[in-house]
């Protein structure tokens, strides 16, 4: 009687309906679980879960720009409300109350504020006259450099480009951007006011508003979002303390070397030195271009060339010396991450966007070392150079 098939051991395996689980050798395919956790399948289902997570940044990016009318107003007011939360601690200690408080710091921000645009305003007023006729002997100086000079510019090529300029500013484009100028003036205004109400509410409930998100989490969840809440404004506030002192320094410095030098507009240039110290890395150089500009225009350029030198003393003293004592640890980013923070910033909210990059990349770095861990304390600041005292020699190395 011939042997079946089922009999040797040689024979192929008889056909069934589980031949589909089996190659044409005899091997069993993966099943489903068997490709999602090999090590291919595992970097499949990470790059995924990146790919969603980028889709999601992008998603809300998107959103937040589209309503930066809103987010920008916001982030400002959160960020002078923790620069002034010291404040309102120290007035409440005194006595009074959240609201009283909150009432009396606002005010006054607003009235140092008002006064230091008055003051500008009266000195531009004043000097304008000056500096527009400086301008035009500037102008007329620099005509005929390029007519005279190296260039070999012909006065035909001159008045052919002054009247495309000309055109330009009668021109129904540069209108329709005048129209979009003062559009975008009446944006500027409506966040300010939106700026100053959310900042009097984060000043007077900043912590009762904290305490309200963090309601639906308990245990070591909500552990981390007061943690988070702390670091958030300790770095804030830190930042924006250490950044101000910094820009007064230079501010009162490059301004009176601008005003000893007889360089109009000392004031405006002073306040804006001020405020472009807020933008790190290019803001000083702005601030000193600037500065260089009007003096060559309005004094020549010996006074211009000593203006430069002025601005670059300030700032090596600012970097070497002020900085690192009075920032100390509100600021720990390289400068490498400080570029793009302030590259996207500039991109996503313009000149806005550029002063508020940085401080919420420091947060935002802030908040990933305390994510998972306690907070550190602040280590013990390095006393400045004067307050060193060198070490006493051994007595043995004496001998």
């Amino acid at each position: 009687m011939p042997s079946t098939s089922a009999e040797r051991p040689d024979a192929p395996p008889a056909a069934s309906g589980t031949d589909s689980a089996a190659d044409p050798t005899g091997s069993p395919r993966p099943s489903l679980r068997d490709l999602l956790t090999d090590k291919f399948g595992q970097v499949a289902i990470r790059s995924g879960q990146v790919i969603v997570m980028l889709v999601l940044a992008g998603a809300i990016v998107f959103a937040l720009v589209q309503l930066k009318l809103v987010v920008i107003p916001v982030l400002i007011a959160l960020i002078l409300a923790s620069a002034l939360s010291p404040v309102i601690s120290f007035l409440r200690k005194r006595g009074l109350s959240a609201a009283l408080a909150s009432w009396a710091t606002l005010i006054a921000g607003i009235v140092v504020f008002g006064g230091i645009i008055t003051l500008i305003v009266f000195a531009v007023e004043g000097q304008w006259d000056e500096l527009s006729s400086s301008a035009v002997e500037g102008v007329n100086q620099l005509q005929q450099f390029v007519q005279n000079g190296p260039f070999n510019i012909s006065q035909e090529q001159f008045d052919s480009a002054r009247d495309a300029v000309v055109g330009f500013v009668t021109s129904s484009q540069f209108g329709t951007g005048a129209i979009a100028g003062v559009s975008a003036a009446g944006s500027v205004l409506t966040g300010a006011v939106l700026a100053i109400v959310i900042l009097f509410f984060f000043l007077k409930d900043g912590d009762r508003i904290w305490a309200f998100f963090l309601r639906p989490f308990r245990g070591y969840r909500r552990e981390r979002g007061e943690r988070i809440g702390r670091t958030a404004v300790k770095t804030f506030g830190g930042y924006v303390r250490g950044t101000a002192i910094v820009a007064f320094v230079d501010a009162v410095f490059i301004g009176a070397g601008a005003a000893v030098l007889g360089v109009p507009l000392a004031l405006p240039l002073a306040v804006i030195v001020f405020v472009t110290a807020f933008i790190p890395i290019v803001g000083a150089t702005l601030a000193g271009v600037l500065a260089a500009l009007v003096a060559l225009v309005a004094n020549g350029p010996y006074i211009a060339l000593l203006v430069v030198i002025i601005v670059i003393i300030v700032n090596q003293l600012e970097g070497n010396l002020l900085q690192p004592v009075v920032m100390a640890n509100s600021l720990k980013l390289h400068p490498l991450v400080i570029l793009v923070a302030l590259t996207a910033g500039t991109i996503l909210g313009g000149i806005v966007g550029a002063v508020l990059a940085v401080p919420i990349a420091a947060v935002s770095w802030a908040i990933v070392k305390v994510w998972n861990h306690p907070e550190q304390p602040d280590p013990p600041r390095k006393p400045p150079f004067w307050r060193r005292r060198k070490k006493a020699t051994p007595a043995s190395a004496e001998a």
